[in-house]
């Protein structure tokens, strides 16, 4: 007679969690941390190749400066592209705003209003109103003449290119105000050691409060809340991850040449640079505003289904409009960072620009089918798409080259989101 079992009929072993459904537990962005773990290899595998040139302290800092211009205008295409629509002219409208600031400072503006401490307010003021009536009109054809985004935004880019040459006749305008300047970062335009720490640590404080807050306010309302150690772990990743960053920026010393002019230290931390304080504070605003607010409730859910949104009561074309003010908007935004970093007014300023920012957003995950994309996916993509250009620079890759591996890149997103979409439905 076989023995009887100790264990229970009515006592089932419980099976281990997966980690698919430990990530759903933690409500972690699967496509985020794709994209977290693509940078680590691109970052390790760019590094091993030139020789332990990529992870250093400069080239990291060179890094976000050069990433903050892409991030900012990746988060206005975000909304563009969630709302089924498309803008190409970015690129051009940010060498035309860059050439309007650019001749304002050096001609346009009367004599009593150069080299005052105030002019690079003035400048960017009018530089910013001119990048939002071009996203108007560009947005008022699109939304109530009912023509397509992509031909308007190709015209834009088109006319806006060719506005930008005839401002200065194709010469180059420089040099810039000298306050106007400190927006493009450098060693000048950055904070230095002690706020760039004093800002990490508000960082951090700002994180840990939004995390509790956010638990305290979803328990309240009865949604499901996050495990501890999610939360915790996220909370200890998040805080560990900005420090780091402030970290590797004070690692980044004056050149020596450039210490001696200003009297600084051999050895003086050059800090966090004045464009990724934009390009953080800009990606947290639009954070809020596409997920807090009522007008980012309204891009998605006409990006879901415009038909319904628009029986729902949703002004569509009101909303469709100002996406595009806010995008060139922020094209404007970004062409003040870029020619204050280069001292000058170029009309090659923006070339290829609407690329980056295209594939910046795809590959942060924003749907071409529309509903579907985050605004922390397009600044992590910036960073990606930053990285393998900034890899490429220093593995001496050609030009061309370079323009077919973001091209293979960009088709590779679009595919992948193609392919998870069809795998979902």
């Amino acid at each position: 007679m076989a023995e009887a079992s100790t264990v229970p009929k009515n006592v089932a072993s419980e099976p281990r969690p997966s980690v698919r459904s430990l990530l759903l537990s933690a409500e972690v962005d699967a496509r985020l941390l794709g994209l977290i773990a693509a940078l680590v290899v691109i970052w390790v595998g760019f590094n091993i190749m030139s020789g332990g040139l990529f992870l250093t302290s400069r080239n990291l800092w060179n890094l976000s400066v050069q990433s903050a211009s892409v991030g900012i205008m990746a988060t206005g295409m975000v909304l563009i592209i969630v709302s089924r629509n498309i803008d190409l002219s970015v690129g051009s409208v940010l060498t035309f705003t860059g050439m309007t600031m650019a001749m304002l400072q050096t001609q346009w503006l009367p004599e009593s209003l150069l080299g005052q401490p105030y002019t690079w307010v003035i400048v960017l003021a009018i530089g910013l109103l001119v990048g939002a009536a071009i996203g108007a009109i560009q947005g008022f054809i699109i939304a109530y003449l009912m023509v397509p985004s992509f031909i308007v935004t190709l015209g834009g880019l088109l006319i806006w290119a060719g506005f930008a040459f005839e401002e200065a006749s194709g010469q180059t305008i420089s040099p810039l105000d000298t306050v106007f300047q400190l927006l493009g970062g450098g060693p000048v335009g950055s904070l230095g050691e002690i706020a760039s720490w004093a800002i990490g640590a508000l960082a951090c404080v700002g994180i840990v409060y939004s995390l509790i807050a956010s638990r305290r306010r979803r328990r309240r309302y009865g949604f499901p809340v996050r495990p501890r150690w999610a939360e915790g772990s996220l909370m200890v990743i998040s805080v560990v991850v900005v420090l780091g960053a402030v970290w590797v920026a004070n690692s980044y010393y004056w050149p020596a040449a450039l210490a001696e002019q200003y009297g600084k230290g051999l050895n003086t931390p050059v800090g966090i640079a004045n464009p990724v304080l934009i390009a953080i504070g800009v990606a947290i605003v639009m954070t809020i505003v596409a997920t807090r607010r009522r007008f980012g409730r309204y891009v998605f859910a006409i990006g879901g289904n415009p038909e319904a949104a628009e029986l729902g009561g949703i002004n569509t074309r009101r909303t469709i409009m100002l996406t595009f003010v806010i995008m060139s908007t922020l094209a404007a935004l970004s062409a003040a960072i870029l020619s204050a970093r280069l001292n000058a007014g170029v009309t090659g300023l923006g070339a290829q620009a609407e690329l980056y920012v295209i594939a910046a957003a795809v590959i942060g995950g924003t749907s071409f089918a529309g509903g579907i994309g985050t605004i922390p996916g397009a600044v992590l993509g910036a960073v990606v798409m930053q990285s393998l250009q900034s890899g490429m620079v220093l593995l001496r890759v050609d030009s061309p080259i370079q323009d077919i591996v973001v091209g293979i890149v960009l088709v590779a997103a679009v595919g992948t989101d193609a392919a998870l979409r069809r795998r979902a439905t």
